[in-house]
């Protein structure tokens, strides 16, 4: 399936529990995820539990009533959901007591593999936007990476919001693009 931006059949489908659509949703927005939360959390099994909890809050919000009215918004919904989630955890752990510096924690020996997945997913998502255009992916690491505000993007590149959201949706079709082609060539040469 090929989505060139959330429109409100897609969220349909998503609220219908559509296998394809969810399937789409959770890789769209898995790789971003882990960029914006890895720049702040070292734990792999913390950050898919974030991910994972992002998701699912998104998914009941939309199955509510009237709960996304914009479906052309749904990526701005999916990164304010996630930062809310990312604050909750800070907020939780540090009620909790720090566990020494030098203990191992008894996830991070049973997840090694799952952590060296999540790395060479990375450094996979990080080679697509390096080969990215200069200008997507200057935008793309401003909106998804930096967080930085609308406005000042709009200022610094000379556009006003509505054109900036149609940048943002051409340089994250361009990164989907350039992903899913570099996925397929991964598993016809057998490294995938």
């Amino acid at each position: 399936m090929n989505f060139e931006a959330f429109d409100r059949a897609y969220i349909d489908r998503l609220i219908d529990g559509d296998a394809e659509t969810e399937r789409h949703f959770t890789s769209y927005f898995s790789d971003l995820l882990t960029i914006k939360l890895r720049s702040r959390i070292r734990s792999a099994q913390l950050i898919e539990d974030i991910k994972q909890e992002t998701f699912l809050r998104v998914l009941t919000l939309a199955r509510k009533p009237d709960g996304l009215k914009f479906p052309e918004r749904l990526g701005a919904l999916v990164n304010s959901v996630c930062n809310n989630v990312l604050l909750e955890f800070i907020r939780s752990d540090s009620r909790h007591p720090q566990i020494a510096e030098n203990a191992v924690e008894p996830e991070a020996a049973v997840n090694l593999e799952g952590d060296l997945i999540s790395e060479e997913r990375s450094r996979h998502v990080r080679e697509v936007l390096e080969r990215l255009p200069d200008k997507d992916r200057r935008l793309l690491g401003a909106v998804f990476l930096e967080e930085r505000r609308k406005d000042d993007i709009c200022a610094q590149m000379g556009v006003d919001r509505d054109y900036l959201r149609v940048l943002v949706h051409r340089a994250k079709e361009q990164f989907r693009q350039r992903h899913l082609k570099s996925i397929k060539r991964m598993h016809a040469t057998g490294n995938g």
